[in-house]
This record gives structure tokens, C-alpha cells and sequence, in this order.
């Protein structure tokens, strides 16, 4: 098992930047895959950017250009740069670790934190 902390962030104006920051209780180095997505209100979860062991990375259409995706291994710790933001980047934003291990598939969500973007 392992617990996700999500923290960063707030209230933030039409073209700024946030960093989120989600860290893990034991080490990341094995997972699979380490994602953020988020979910607005009214409407579902959605991806927003993961990230392979290998460091492979992928980003929703809404999001490339302007979000990055990262890992810190060594403080067990993923991160998510946001910049250009948009209202519709509300939401709040959730922390995710897949873990497949003998064929059978973990997922791990951390609580989430509020992202507000508004003049």
C-alpha cells in the first residue's frame, strides 16, 4: 500500500501557474505509472498527465504546452507544473499510483487539492 498526498494548490489568475506536488509514503521507484487527473464539477474524473517508470509521459490534448509532468524518486515525490491556466482548468486535481504486479493491477488515489482559476 501507499499513501498520496496532494498539495499546491489554490486560487490563481487566468494565465498563472501553480505546481502540485503529491507525495508518496514508501517509494515510487517501482510504479508503473504515476498520474494526475482531475475532476470538475459536474463532471467525471479525467486524465491529465501520467508518467511511466521509464519516463515516458503523456498529457490530455486540454493540457499539452502547458502542464508538465515530473518525478523525484529520491523524495518519493511527483509533481505537476501548471502555467498558462485557464478557468476551465478548475477543478480539483487528484494523485494516482498503478502498481501491476503479477498480473493484478493496484490503484492508489491521494485526496486531492482545490485548483481555482479566476480573475
Amino acid at each position: 500500500q501507499v499513501q498520496l498526498v496532494e498539495s499546491g494548490g489554490g486560487l490563481v489568475q487566468p494565465g498563472g501557474s501553480l505546481r502540485l506536488s503529491c507525495a508518496a509514503s514508501r517509494s515510487i521507484f517501482s510504479v508503473n505509472v504515476m498520474g494526475w487527473y482531475r475532476q470538475a464539477p459536474g463532471k467525471e474524473r479525467e486524465l491529465v498527465a501520467t508518467m511511466t517508470s521509464l519516463a515516458f509521459t503523456n498529457y490530455a490534448d486540454s493540457v499539452k504546452g502547458r502542464f508538465t509532468i515530473s518525478r523525484d524518486s529520491a523524495k518519493n515525490t511527483v509533481y505537476l507544473q501548471m502555467n498558462s491556466l485557464k478557468p476551465e482548468d478548475t477543478a480539483v486535481y487528484y494523485c494516482n499510483a498503478h502498481w501491476v504486479v503479477g498480473g493484478a493491477q493496484y490503484d492508489y488515489w491521494g485526496q486531492g487539492t482545490q485548483v481555482t482559476v479566476s480573475s
